[in-house]
Formats: structure tokens, sequence, C-alpha cells
């Protein structure tokens, strides 16, 4: 039996499951980001207990590791490692972007790009195949008006996420397919079964957070 727990933090809204060999059994979500750090582990508290279920009993523990909210990734990362480590059981990371992806499958395209807003008008993105190979791969990008215009001209593109709002007020194009898909864990049950089953596991110690870009903290110069 593969039970896994499932959290994502990443984004304005988190979501932990239970899957039990990629069958979801449960799950939670909230959808305030400000409140990701309290809500987290009483959550997983009562998603084990309403599924009369023991920490014991995981057989590992799964995080999208960004890219994101740098606060929302540092709360998922840090559940998941504590978890793992307290447990004994192995850590399975996956990228945000993704994962996203993943669960976008369900729709046509030729190809994939997931969009998580960065403020102004940068966002987090990456371009995948249907065999999820990165045509682009991760990365921090401006937008501007002929952003994607190359593969555009040859293929269509499913844009999604919560960054894709800004993208369609520049972009317009035949090829363009714009999707109010909403990302959870529980649309990669199966992919993180997947992981387990092969045993790709991230290294506890080493594992950290894909911010992609530098978090700045601005200080004022003291007279």
């Amino acid at each position: 039996m593969s039970l896994i727990l499932m959290i994502d933090t990443s984004t304005e809204k988190a979501s932990i499951a239970l899957a039990e060999n990629g069958t979801v059994l449960s799950h939670l979500v909230n959808a305030e980001q400000k409140d990701h750090a309290s809500w987290i582990q009483p959550a997983i508290r009562s998603l084990l207990q309403g599924s009369d279920l023991s920490p014991t009993e995981l057989a590992a523990v799964a995080v999208t590791a960004g890219p994101g909210s740098y606060t929302g990734l540092r709360v998922g990362m840090a559940t998941a490692k504590g978890l793992s480590y307290a447990l004994k059981i192995p850590l399975i990371a996956v990228n945000t972007l993704e994962a996203m992806t993943v669960a976008a499958f369900g729709e046509e395209a030729d190809l994939y790009c997931p969009l998580i807003d960065a403020r102004r008008v940068e966002v987090f993105t990456a371009v995948y195949d249907r065999n999820l190979h990165p045509v682009i791969p991760p990365t921090a990008m401006e937008l501007k008006d002929d952003s994607f215009k190359d593969l555009l001209n040859n293929h269509r593109i499913l844009f999604f996420g919560n960054g894709h709002e800004k993208l369609k007020r520049l972009v317009s194009h035949d090829h363009a397919i714009f999707s109010l898909l909403e990302f959870d864990v529980t649309y990669i049950s199966g992919f993180i079964n997947k992981k387990y089953n092969l045993s790709e596991f991230a290294d506890l110690i080493y594992s950290e957070p894909e911010y992609i870009k530098e978090f700045y903290i601005n200080t004022l110069n003291k007279t």
C-alpha cells in the first residue's frame, strides 16, 4: 500500500490530500493565501483523523516545490521535510509548473503553458509537450505582446494558471487557448504515485524550494 500525503501551498489556494495507490481518499483546501502557515498543520491532523489514519501509516510525503509564493513554498517544504524526517519516510518534490501541466492534460492542445502570477507583468512559466518534456524550461518571464509568438505560429498552446489573464490582455492569436483551469493536488495523485513506485525521491537534507527568482528584502539605510 502506498498511502501518500500530498501538499501544495505554492499559490493563492493551498491544498492537501491523502491518496492510496494513486486514488484520492480525502482532501482539504484553503483559499486564504495569508493563512497557509497557520492552516497547514491543523489541516493535516484533521485530514488524517477524518480518514481514521495515523501518520505512521504514511508511505511518503509529496510537496510542490515551486515556483510560486515565496512564503507558501517555505511553508510547504518545511512541513513536508519535517514529516518525512520525523516519520523516516521518503520525500517526493515536484515542480509546481509540471504539476499544473499534468492537471491540464485533460484539455486538448499541442503544448501546455502554466503561468503563475509573479506580480506586475511578470509570471513564472514554462512550456511542455504532451510527454511533459520542457519546450521552454521553468523561468521568470516579463510578458509582452510578442510572448510565445514563434511557438504560437506552429502550435496550439493552452495557457492556464492564475497568471493567464495577464497574457490574455496582451496576446491575440488563433492558436492561443486560455483556460480558467484551477489546480489542486488531487489532480496529480496518479503522477505522484508513479514517482513513488519508481523511487523518484528527493534528498531530504538538500531539498529546497525552487524559487527561480531570488528573494529580495528592501532595507532602509539608517542615518
